[in-house]
């Protein structure tokens, strides 16, 4: 018996007659792993991902339109007064200034506000102008107006929609500024009303 006719005689590379792939004639035997796998079922079609994809795209793109806000101006450029402006005018205006213990400065812009226009505010946004006399641009504080709620034992104010003004009521305001322009001419600021909220 040759080389060639003659058995295996090592088990471990016997394999069972019963798993074997048949080959086709000229083609060299592979390994049962590498024999391709019957179709899987519960596979979803093309168009399903197809479709599926189209919903998550117009979902992502509705909420990009949602997000979307109109652009704002710089923070330093001043805006028209709106025209409701002319229904809530600002009177008795005056300044001034607290030093906290801890050494901080904050200044005030007291005035009276009166609503004699048809529609009831409930908020207000308004512009403050600290102006100079150096010929540089001046420096604009945006801020929503807060009324003042109690005077006595110290001033506390609310903000508008706490209380809003209806047609014909008048009532006194008060700003807070934090940190005001080193080169502002001292110079009572411009108030220019920006935003009203009303019905």
């Amino acid at each position: 018996m040759n080389e060639q006719s003659r058995p295996l005689d090592n088990p471990v590379n016997s394999t069972d007659s019963s798993r074997q792939t048949p080959v086709a004639p000229g083609s060299s035997p592979q390994p049962a792993m590498f024999s391709s796998k019957p179709p899987e079922g519960g596979r979803l079609p093309v168009a399903a991902w197809g479709v599926a994809g189209l919903v998550v795209l117009a979902v992502i793109l509705g909420l990009i339109f949602a997000t979307r806000h109109k652009p704002q101006a710089p923070p330093n450029t001043i805006q028209p007064p709106v025209a409701y402006a002319a229904e809530l005018p600002l009177s008795q205006l005056a300044m001034s200034e607290s030093t906290s213990l801890s050494g901080g400065k904050s200044t005030f812009i007291d005035g009276h506000i009166q609503n004699s226009g048809p529609q009831t505010v409930s908020g207000v946004t308004v512009q403050v102008i600290f102006r100079n006399d150096e010929a540089m641009p001046p420096q604009v504080e945006t801020l929503p107006l807060s009324l003042i709620r109690t005077r006595e034992p110290y001033i506390d104010t609310q903000p508008i929609s706490a209380a809003p003004l209806k047609p014909g009521d008048e009532r006194d305001f008060r700003l807070i500024f934090e940190s005001i322009p080193g080169n502002w001419n001292t110079q009572m600021p411009e108030i220019h009303i920006i935003s009203v909220d009303a019905k």
